[in-house]
């Protein structure tokens, strides 16, 4: 008999999942203190939660059974993940039971603001009569903007085209024939806010999506124009949001996620432009439901050796193989993030190759890695081995696998390369191999440059001319804003055309010393990475 522990209130709908089984017990105890839970966890082959219990390392050093940490829910940010993995116990989420949630709450924010429901309701309360005062905006034939063409992304689109609306969108890594068979054309940022009357956003928050629609967006988008988010808190500077719709810039904003929340201080609370709901995305009781029944076949697949599904922390491969893929593992995700961070243009095909000892394995969970990192950028989603693949086809990304066993300039390598749409951009490649007994990854190729990088930390990824002093006078720009240099390397194709750097600093090089560097003399391009 296999215990399993829920421990946050749960639909009835998936505990009775759990209890049909007849080889599994299952006890339901909310509301458990850190040192309660140690004592029982002991006990239990699975731990079910949403997002009230903090599952620590006190919690799962005591859970001497656990096989399974299963979340209702998407966000595993209560879940010591390190931890878990050190154990060997599976961590798993459920990243779709929300997206239909999400979607129509966005639409139902869109239609209330154009419309002005939260403001008129407040008048008719108040025992008002202002219908001059609340004239609406019509969404048929206005262009709906969307950030982010992910799964609510995608379902928010297909609602609003319902309305009678056109969908544009940004999003580097969906392909153009995928959105054409969409019905939505793919833009540039620039694009979009130059064109949209409506704009939400779907992404994840990042170091590239935070404050991403900030004063200098604003300025370039269509005065009157509306702008939704019901993401993540801090893709939309809220400060320069407040100033725009003030001046009459911004007809209005629906926000259901903040910088800080609750938002009790901010001053979008004084603007009756602004309608504001406490983070309702994901609260409705259907996708409660969802969450409660996809965790419970989750997890019982897992305990019975079914298949693993949505696993944070899994790796799909042999224990002994594991052993030797795991650099590469890394190696891979390194690449892909590094890729994601440099690509320009619609990621339409994604090339991974392997040469030397390394390609007469099982490569796969590599290339999976490499996914991993492109998408993990970019997707608001957690991005898993297991899902990664799935990802990739729905955003119509070819990924190709290639193989040889003969070694040629390195023992092991693995070469990714990037293939974009669109006239004037460029794709990318690079390539790495593992060095040393510590199997330590290294970057070295770089756009047919050949280098030695270490992936790690902050990057700056310098194109130059070839000339004396230019990587001397990035130094001298860096060392006058106490931007310390952990490690240089430097690479060229032939003297006196181009060069390339990557320079590690120890921490992140803010935007006006990025301008500054930019600037400098013979800097063809400079780009900062976060690996």
């Amino acid at each position: 008999m296999m215990k399993i522990l829920v421990s946050d209130p749960m639909s009835e709908k998936g505990l009775k999942i759990l209890e049909e089984e007849k080889d599994i017990e299952v006890d339901v105890k909310t509301k458990l203190a850190e040192d309660e839970l140690v004592k029982c966890i002991g006990d239990y082959d699975a731990l079910l939660v949403r997002s009230g219990t903090k599952v620590t390392q006190k919690i799962i050093e005591g859970a001497k059974n656990l096989k399974v940490v299963g979340r209702a829910g998407v966000g595993v940010d209560n879940v010591d993940i390190p931890s878990a993995s050190k154990r060997g116990i599976i961590v798993m989420n459920t990243p779709g039971g929300n997206t239909i949630s999400t979607a129509e709450h966005t639409m139902a924010m869109i239609l209330a603001l154009v419309r002005n429901i939260g403001p008129a309701f407040i008048s008719i309360r108040e025992k008002r009569w202002d219908r001059k005062k609340f004239k609406g905006t019509e969404l048929f034939a206005k262009t709906l903007g969307i950030i982010g063409l992910g799964r609510i992304g995608n379902e928010v689109a297909k609602r609003a085209l319902a309305f009678g609306m056109k969908i544009i969108a940004y999003d580097p890594f969906v392909s153009a024939e995928m959105a054409e068979k969409l019905d939505i054309e793919i833009e540039d940022l620039e694009k979009l806010f130059k064109s949209a009357d409506v704009i939400t956003v779907h992404t994840p928050v990042t170091k590239e999506t935070k404050g991403l629609i900030g004063k200098q967006q604003m300025e370039k988008m269509k005065p009157g124009v509306f702008i939704i988010n019901c993401a993540r808190g801090g893709i939309v500077n809220e400060a320069d949001l407040y100033a725009a719709v003030k001046e009459g810039k911004v007809a209005g904003a629906a926000l259901d996620v903040y910088e800080k929340e609750p938002p009790d201080s901010s001053p979008l609370l004084e603007l009756d432009q602004v309608l504001l709901t406490p983070h309702l995305g994901a609260s409705t009781k259907e996708a409660q439901e969802n969450v409660a029944i996809d965790i419970a076949r989750q997890v019982i697949d897992v305990l019975k050796g079914g298949p693993v599904r949505n696993a944070i922390n899994v790796p799909t491969v042999d224990v002994e193989v594991l052993k030797v893929l795991k650099p590469y593992i890394k190696l891979g995700a390194k690449l892909g993030s590094l890729t994601a961070q440099l690509l320009q243009g619609q990621l339409e095909e994604l090339h991974v190759s392997y040469s030397g000892e390394i390609a007469e394995i099982n490569v796969a969970p590599i290339t999976i890695a490499v996914l991993q990192g492109i998408l993990g950028r970019v997707m608001e989603e957690p991005v898993n081995a297991v899902n990664a693949p799935v990802i990739a086809r729905e955003r119509g990304i070819k990924v190709i696998e290639s193989k040889t066993s003969v070694a040629e300039d390195f023992a092991d390598l693995v070469y990714v390369k990037a293939i974009v749409s669109g006239k004037g951009k460029k794709g990318f490649s690079a390539a790495g191999t593992v060095f040393g007994k510590k199997k330590d990854p290294r970057v070295v190729l770089i756009d047919g440059y050949y280098v030695d990088a270490v992936p790690a930390g902050y990057i700056l990824v310098v194109l130059n001319e070839d000339k004396p002093g230019i990587i001397g006078n990035v130094g001298v720009i860096l060392g006058n804003n106490n931007i310390n240099i952990a490690s240089l390397a430097l690479g060229r194709k032939e003297k006196g055309t181009a060069a390339v750097a990557m320079i590690n600093v120890d921490g992140q090089v803010p935007d006006k010393v990025l301008k500054e560097l930019a600037r400098a003399p013979s800097i063809i391009d400079i780009k900062m990475v976060e690996l």
